[in-house]
């Protein structure tokens, strides 16, 4: 008899099972009351489908739980389905979620806090970069122009060999002539005389 008195007690007093304490709070004890209407047929399929699509599945990779074939995808829309019908409104149902994954189960983050990067970085990495590169086409612009004209008409520097010229030591001559002749066809590495001076 003590034996099954202490086998009772040994049972009362055990942690209840584990599946009890992981299961996810009701919704009214997280979001209060549902403030809307209560959800069904046609209207409820395409309801949920809608919400659905506002949150990311925690398993894959930028998928919404509405187009997100895994398991954890479809047991989310099942419970937004449930919350639907039972009257909860669209923001309690994110909020819930929100309560329970963070703020990354929405696909589109509220505009509140470090979201703000989230929502203007890219208008501002946008006119930044913008900005850059009106710059660096300016720029060189500006940095053509000789005393207000246009490096190409201003005057160039006279110490620029021109192209009939050789170099003064006679072994180096013969190279460059001969690099001409291959380079351009020049025979004997002599430029042809320039046709518009011929005509």
């Amino acid at each position: 008899m003590r034996r099954l008195a202490f086998g009772l007690l040994g049972l009362l007093a055990l942690p209840p099972s584990a599946s009890a304490q992981d299961a996810p709070a009701a919704p009214a004890f997280v979001i209060g009351e549902p403030k809307g209407v209560a959800l069904s047929g046609a209207a409820l399929d395409a309801r949920t489908q809608d919400v659905a699509a506002l949150l990311r599945c925690p398993v894959c990779q930028g998928l919404s739980v509405a187009d997100s074939p895994a398991t954890m995808a479809l047991n989310m829309k099942a419970q937004v389905r449930e919350m639907l019908a039972a009257g909860y409104n669209q923001d309690q149902i994110l909020a819930y979620f929100e309560r329970s994954y963070g703020e990354f189960v929405r696909l589109q983050p509220p505009m509140r806090g470090v979201n703000w990067f989230v929502w203007l970085g890219p208008v501002a990495a946008l006119l930044a970069g913008g900005t850059v590169v009106a710059w660096a086409l300016k720029r060189p612009r500006d940095a053509a122009r000789v005393d207000g004209e246009p490096a190409a008409l201003a005057s160039t520097p006279s110490d620029l060999p021109s192209r009939d010229t050789l170099p003064d030591d006679p072994r180096l001559a013969d190279s460059v002539r001969r690099v001409r002749e291959l380079a351009y066809g020049w025979p004997d590495g002599v430029p042809p005389k320039d046709p518009i001076s011929t005509s």
